[in-house]
């Protein structure tokens, strides 16, 4: 279906009760996406050279346009497409380091990667090009960005272990009986931590109310090719991607094309304000566009109507949000983040090995990806799915 094809509204009846459900599964789902993720994006934000007021401006970007943009597509075209922010990205972002050119030319590789996403929802044979990357070989090149950040918890453990040991034991438990919650449960058990163990500044409270802080963009090579090319790999074969392959699998039949340029445009918007890219949602769409928004899928829509609601509430806690992790211990706030990415993690592994023929090549670029190695002023994520793609030609034109 195009962006632009209106879809049969939904069958309606004597009773409005029917909206309930779906509502609450939408507002489930931005909570879930937002409290399992928000402390990597700032994390990761900080990690490239933003000061806390840019981090807590990204993040309250970011989740204005994703509280417009699932709120404005659902009302457009009667269907559940969801939207939410790049978290393999954000992910990717903490292991880079530093930038040449600082944080405004980080905004400069996201305006990049955000026309890169435009180009491939207009022009066909670029997003083939990209769909054609062997899905063994993203998910490898995901799971080796992902590996650092999951071994935080354990580094926190040995640093602080009065403090992680409390926020992991908050996150066991959840994986015992609230499997869906466990990461949210985790985040606010590190927050009311982090609440009685970190002072903060007089006037903070007031300083942390959500701000939009405009970052002029600077353009630079090493930015260009150490974020801004991998980024949008990451976002397109990790995000864009599964998330067209959970909406088809749940019957939904969209045209990927018109999708692509809006969450390109929405991320060029939000690059000014120091947001990374926004896209297709992958592992939240199922709670929107699945049996549990509501059993006729003709009324499924309204779930992403209630996560656009519930991102534009929380975009007004990203000021606090930022302020608060900015003056707590950086290896509790990473251990959080590693928590939140163990099940991402997982599946990235599950997806790299799955097939025989592609799995030396996907362990390649895993290792690669993994080391951390830079050379030529590039980043270990590009040679480790550079070396995985080369190696699985090679195997194939051997065959």
């Amino acid at each position: 279906m195009s962006l632009l094809q209106e879809a049969d509204p939904a069958v309606t009846g004597p009773s409005r009760a029917w909206y309930l459900q779906p509502l609450l599964a939408g507002l489930l789902a931005s909570i879930v996406g937002y409290a399992s993720t928000f402390t990597l994006v700032l994390a990761g934000l900080t990690a490239v050279g933003a000061t806390p007021q840019q981090a807590g401006s990204g993040l309250f970007a970011a989740s204005v346009a994703l509280g417009i943009l699932n709120i404005a597509a659902s009302l457009r075209v009667r269907i559940p497409v969801s939207f939410a922010w790049s978290t393999p990205g954000v992910a990717f972002l903490a292991t880079v380091g530093g930038v040449d050119g600082g944080f405004p030319a980080v905004v400069g590789a996201f305006l990049v990667a955000a026309a890169l996403i435009v180009l491939a929802g207009i022009w066909k044979p670029f997003s083939r090009a990209v769909a054609a990357i062997p899905a063994p070989i993203a998910n490898a090149m995901l799971a080796g960005i992902l590996l650092t950040l999951c071994l935080a918890p354990l580094r926190a453990v040995e640093a602080l272990p009065q403090l992680a040991l409390p926020i992991i034991a908050a996150w066991v438990l959840g994986m015992m009986f609230f499997r869906r919650y466990a990461v949210p449960i985790a985040v606010v058990a590190a927050f009311a931590i982090l609440a009685f163990n970190t002072h903060l500044p007089d006037g903070a409270i007031a300083s942390g109310l959500p701000m939009p802080v405009f970052v002029m963009p600077v353009f630079t090579t090493d930015a260009l090719i150490r974020v801004a090319l991998p980024l949008f790999i990451i976002t397109m074969a990790s995000q864009n991607l599964p998330g067209l392959a959970v909406m088809k699998a749940n019957g939904y039949e969209i045209s990927p094309g018109p999708w692509f340029t809006l969450t390109g445009l929405a991320s060029g918007a939000t690059a000014l304000f120091g947001g990374h890219t926004v896209n297709l949602a992958a592992i939240t769409a199922a709670l929107c566009a699945g049996p549990e928004a509501h059993p006729d899928p003709s009324r499924r829509w309204v779930a992403t109507i209630g996560a656009g609601i519930g991102y534009l509430i929380l975009a007004l806690f990203a000021g606090l949000a930022a302020t608060l992790i900015a003056a707590s211990p950086k290896v509790l706030i990473e251990a959080v983040a590693g928590l939140a990415l163990l099940s991402s993690l997982a599946q990235a592994l599950s997806g790299a090995l799955a097939h025989d023929d592609d799995r030396l090549p996907a362990v390649v670029t895993f290792v690669t990806a993994a080391s951390g190695i830079t050379m030529f002023g590039v980043g270990a994520a590009f040679w480790g799915i550079l070396a995985g793609i080369a190696l699985s030609f090679a195997f194939r034109a051997r065959r």
